[in-house]
């Protein structure tokens, strides 16, 4: 059952730090693949040369390496299957249950989206004291899973609960953990990038030009993705609807610059990107500093082309599935396969601009995808949370995916 699992495994300052390393190697035998953080009071007990050996991985302690390097906690907690602490001191399962921060290990622990799995190891009185015990409580009603102290002979020559559970206990409580969670969903660990509403071009302070896109259709895809599994990242242009879900990473963004600034900083990482946005085709030359004044009849204003986002992203294209959109009022599915080709899409959603019920604004659509193969595939008028869902069954038929 763990064969494949990737594995954190945190290390705190504990006598049974010495325990971690036939915990490391159990898990490696198992299949998991193994990265071990470590606090600096571990080291009193073990050293990281040990455990890197073992773990065929680096083993890190800080937030930045000797060369500067930023060790990214956010990474490594979304990277993880579960996040086990074995040995869990008493001043870490403390630091754990009140949100403190103060070392690598603390900050992944705070980022994981995985569940944690806590394995105490401490003397007899720390182990059954008001506080420990409140905050194992505490930790429990979080998600976490306690792997119980056993009892026996501890460092202090008393004798009693505290004592790490044993390695073969812990990968076995592991191994029954993973049996009895459900298969994968669809999109697990794949990384989705979703461009949603209209972008606002300044005129001036108080005016601009945009468009009557809501952000209701990308939004709900970025519901949709999120719940088959993806970790997603949507990039919102201004507008009053917010996700629901939080695991969502939205970023919201008011100009077309933003909104490419923001698209091209996540594609490269991305594995499947969906630009369901109305980017503004024009903006002006120049933003007036202050208010302009009506005083005029006629009023020009000249405008200059904003780059095309959709098609930049397809010239950069490697690995990832991009998707577009395509609203138009004549001559859909001849414009949208065009625009298919022209930009280098895997395929296309096109959508009726002036048909009732579809388009700007509203709660449904209809929707015709075009493959690049020009397979049409047409979805009758129905809500834009509903299409959402049929349009991510459709990307993961079309990545094969199960």
């Amino acid at each position: 059952m763990l064969k494949g699992k990737k594995i954190v495994l945190g290390v705190t300052g504990s006598i049974a730090a010495y325990k971690s390393a036939i915990l490391v190697r159990l898990l490696v035998k198992k299949g998991a693949e193994v990265k071990v953080l470590m606090t600096h009071d571990a080291e009193n007990f073990i050293t990281a040369n040990t455990l890197a050996v073992l773990s065929k991985n680096p083993v890190e302690k800080d937030f930045f390496d000797a060369d500067k390097n930023w060790n990214n906690h956010v990474k490594l907690g979304l990277w993880a299957d579960a996040l086990l602490i074995a040995p869990a001191t008493a001043n870490t399962l403390a630091k754990m249950a009140n949100g403190l921060c103060d070392n690598l290990l603390l900050a992944c622990y705070l980022s994981a989206r995985c569940k944690t799995y806590l394995a105490p190891a401490m003397d007899l009185d720390m182990y059954k004291h008001p506080a420990t015990l409140n905050n194992l409580r505490i930790l429990q009603s979080f998600g976490n899973s306690v792997i119980a102290a056993e009892e026996g002979e501890l460092a202090s020559g008393l004798h009693g609960e505290g004592r790490m559970a044993e390695p073969e206990t812990i990968v076995e409580f592991l191994e029954n953990e993973f049996s009895n969670q459900p298969a994968p969903k669809a999109f697990h660990k794949k990384k989705v990038l979703i461009s949603a509403g209209p972008t606002y071009e300044a005129i001036d302070p108080v005016r601009f030009i945009g468009n009557r896109s809501s952000g209701k259709m990308g939004i709900a895809l970025a519901e949709a993705f999120a719940q088959q599994g993806a970790e997603v990242t949507l990039v919102l242009g201004p507008t009053h609807l917010k996700p629901q879900d939080q695991n969502i990473n939205c970023m919201a963004v008011e100009s077309a610059a933003e909104m490419r600034k923001a698209c091209l900083e996540f594609f490269p990482a991305s594995d499947i990107v969906v630009m369901a946005a109305a980017v503004a085709d024009y903006r002006p030359e120049t933003i007036a500093p202050e208010k302009i004044k009506k005083t005029e009849d006629q009023f020009q204003l000249s405008l200059v082309k904003n780059k095309d986002i959709l098609f930049e992203l397809g010239t950069q294209k490697k690995q990832q599935c991009l998707i577009g959109f395509a609203l138009e009022s004549t001559n859909l599915i001849e414009y949208a396969s065009q625009k298919l080709q022209k930009k280098n899409l895997d395929f296309i959603i096109a959508n009726p601009a002036t048909e009732a019920g579809a388009g700007f604004g509203s709660d449904t659509n209809r929707i015709s995808i075009v493959d690049r193969h020009n397979k049409i595939t047409n979805f009758e008028l129905k809500q834009k949370n509903e299409l959402a869902v049929d349009i991510v069954n459709f990307t993961k038929d079309y990545l094969g995916l199960k």
